[in-house]
């Protein structure tokens, strides 16, 4: 349920205490013009100042994180009894057939009461542990030497090119920590001169991670074939801080592949460059950045971004008819969540016209604004935001609804702001990238392990068969059908 107006502080509700002031101002016949003029300006700076005071998280696009003294609620007491569940599929520990090692642990004879006794047999009990250490190989190439004094060498195995160097497991795993587990350069030089007495330089982690954004090059190209060619994706882009300076990140991504790519720019130029909407043909969910409305492909919009709004409608500007479309918006999710992710056409119909029903409520209750008399202004009239979102709601209503006539469109665009979201996280721990090329390492490098995490495949896996220059089989098995296709 949506929340009512929360214009209070400590206890005073600041919308009667400002209406009142302005009706004693109003009332007051011995007020100059002057200071009148100025007390209605200061009443106002009040109100405009109250009203971003009381955004957050759930009447606006800002993070739970920025929420004063935010409420954390408690959760509901079960009638259930603690643990897992009936039917509840549990992960445990369970016996290896094949164990690494076998220690066979003798009975002492001497402890035992005299008598006869024959072999019954093994208890077995199982110990899992780790053992963290470097392993070392030397390659001793074998050296003929003819009777004319000229030496033969035996090849070393491809890769094997110095004296001493990395191996592809130690690059496979720092390149794991540092771009997985988000890890700083100096934690994982310590990580490695540690557990493993492995010195690691940065500039040797540095290179890790540029060896893997060079090997991906293929793999980035299949993923913006396989997001351009798909039914459905979702998009969205948040700022990010590269040498101090302000850019934005892009993602585009759906259930099985993400795509992470930064750029200066946030609309139509990155959006060209990086070429995946260009090619787009299915539905691309998003939240209302326009630039997108300049592809032709379907649009749904994300209803999570409208409830904020609808809240703030409410709670601020006391617009009943936002708070009955966001409590209808939540009752539609789950009538069509009920209904297995797609309504019938009937159905479709009738919340159609509700939806129209609750608009027209709308409009009377926050009509446009009425242009002065004696003022020429060219262009749009200013609106307030409660107008402009109604008449966003019902300019693009079937982008809003999509959801109920599309099964596999959602209620919201939590998909995008969920694969992006690790990258506000990488900012927060390093702060930002010291260059672009770094930023296009990251995001190269973070969209395959996203994108292997999705289809199954772990993520130090996936480095591994970066370093042994490999993709994963469905990686293989999309190149595969693409040459079948061309014959």
């Amino acid at each position: 349920m949506l929340q009512g107006a929360l214009l209070k502080i400590e206890n005073i509700d600041v919308d009667i205490a400002i209406n009142n002031a302005k009706k004693l101002i109003a009332d007051e016949p011995d007020l100059s013009p002057t200071l009148r003029a100025a007390l209605q300006v200061l009443l106002l700076l009040v109100s405009v100042l109250l009203n971003r005071a009381t955004l957050n998280s759930k009447n606006s696009s800002k993070p739970p994180s920025s929420d004063p003294n935010r409420f954390k609620s408690s959760r509901k007491k079960s009638d259930q009894s603690t643990g897992g569940q009936k039917g509840h599929v549990g992960t445990t520990l369970k016996k290896e057939a094949d164990p690494d090692i076998v220690e066979y642990i003798k009975l002492d004879r001497r402890s035992l009461p005299k008598g006869t006794y024959c072999d019954a047999g093994v208890v077995t009990r199982q110990l899992f542990d780790i053992d963290i250490s470097r392993i070392v190989t030397e390659y001793q190439a074998q050296v003929l030497k003819d009777e004319q004094g000229r030496c033969f060498v035996a090849p070393f195995p491809e890769g094997v090119t110095k004296a001493v160097q990395y191996g592809k497991q130690i690059k496979a795993h720092a390149v794991y920590l540092s771009q997985y587990q988000l890890l700083p350069y100096k934690r994982i030089q310590m990580y490695f001169a540690d557990q493993l007495k492995i010195p690691l330089s940065e500039g040797s982690l540095f290179n890790f991670n540029q060896q893997a954004f060079m090997e991906l090059a293929q793999f980035e190209q299949i993923c913006k074939d396989r997001l351009a060619s798909s039914n459905v994706a979702h998009a969205d882009e948040t700022g990010i801080n590269i040498n101090g300076k302000g850019h934005w990140l892009h993602g585009i991504s759906n259930e099985q592949w993400t795509h992470y790519a930064p750029h200066a720019k946030r609309g139509l130029e990155a959006m060209d460059e990086i070429g995946i909407l260009t090619r787009f043909k299915g539905i691309l969910c998003h939240d209302h950045w326009k630039p997108y409305y300049c592809y032709s492909f379907t649009h749904a919009l994300c209803n999570a971004h409208h409830l904020r709004e609808l809240t703030r409608a409410w709670e601020q500007d006391k617009q009943v008819w936002a708070k009955e479309v966001a409590q209808w918006l939540l009752e539609l999710n789950d009538v069509v969540d009920e209904a297995g992710g797609i309504l019938k056409d009937d159905q479709v119909e009738d919340y159609r016209l509700q939806y129209r029903a609750l608009l027209k409520k709308g409009e009377k209750e926050s009509p446009p604004p009425e242009r002065l008399e004696g003022v020429v202004k060219r262009g749009r009239i200013k609106r307030s935001k409660a107008r402009n979102l109604l008449e966003r709601l019902i300019k693009y209503e079937s982008d809003v609804l999509r959801f109920m006539i599309h099964s596999q469109v959602p209620f919201t665009n939590n998909r995008a702001e969920n694969d992006i979201r690790m990258m506000k996280v990488h900012q927060k721990i390093s702060g930002c990238f010291r260059s672009m090329n770094g930023a296009k390492g990251f995001c190269r490098v973070r969209g395959y392990l996203s994108t292997c995490r999705k289809q199954g495949v772990n993520a130090s896996l996936a480095m591994r068969l970066v370093f042994e220059q490999r993709l994963p089989d469905f990686c293989s098995n999309y190149l595969a059908s693409e040459v079948k296709n061309a014959e």
